[in-house]
């Protein structure tokens, strides 16, 4: 191997470190609370300004640990939303949006820390914005949001504006306390996340078709 190549590979393996342990770092205390300093602790940099030297400022940070997981979840939902093309059925396309996220969670095996660190990243309007652009950059998740609202154009424009923000409030939560509870050896309604994102697939399907009160 030569020098430049030994470089490299050591750069790569320091971002990884720092990856790691920020993402665990982030699920277990929110964002705001850690510091680059902690972050370089815990990933075994002496150096205190690691973070800042491979990532620069927290959010580029943040938005490198989503981006550490996205290309997984885009594979798994485009090869979802191509078995799902044409239909009409609302629960297909809930399915798309949901169970992707679950099976790469599955994948990442006991504990993990993706989960909760996207709920820490939502609840902080500083580094919504990062995850929401997640959603801007998946085709897989734009196709799949789509043929969704053509399924329910029936509802008035707010009423699918409220049940879209309290679907996403459901699915960053229940994944969260899923995986934490994993984590710490507690005990889940459902033996595996296939069938946590069935239980919660049917939950956000029910909230889309419910009926609509009218106001007095």
């Amino acid at each position: 191997m030569t020098v430049g190549a030994a470089r490299a590979k050591q750069v790569s393996e320091t971002r990884e470190l720092i990856l790691s342990a920020a993402e665990r770092l982030f699920a277990e205390h929110g964002v705001a609370a850690v510091s680059n300093r902690q972050v370089s602790e815990a990933a075994g940099q002496g150096n205190n300004t690691a973070v800042g030297y491979h990532f620069g400022t927290k959010a580029e940070l943040v938005a490198a640990i989503v981006r550490k997981h996205h290309q997984e979840i885009e594979d798994l939902r485009a090869r979802m939303v191509a078995d799902a093309r044409g239909s009409r059925n609302v629960r297909d396309w809930v399915a798309c949006t949901v169970l992707p996220h679950a099976r790469h969670l599955a994948d990442l095996g006991t504990p993990s820390w993706f989960g909760r660190f996207g709920a820490q990243a939502m609840t902080d309007p500083a580094y919504r914005e990062i995850m929401s652009q997640e959603s801007l950059n998946s085709p897989s998740l734009l196709e799949a949001t789509s043929e969704l609202n053509r399924c329910l154009s029936h509802l008035p424009a707010e009423v699918r504006e409220d049940r879209r923000d309290m679907g996403r409030q459901l699915m960053v939560h229940v994944v969260a306390e899923r995986e934490r509870a994993l984590a710490e050896g507690g005990t889940t309604a459902r033996a595996s996340w296939d069938q946590a994102a069935t239980g919660l697939i049917d939950a956000l399907t029910g909230l889309w078709l419910a009926p609509i009160t009218t106001s007095p």
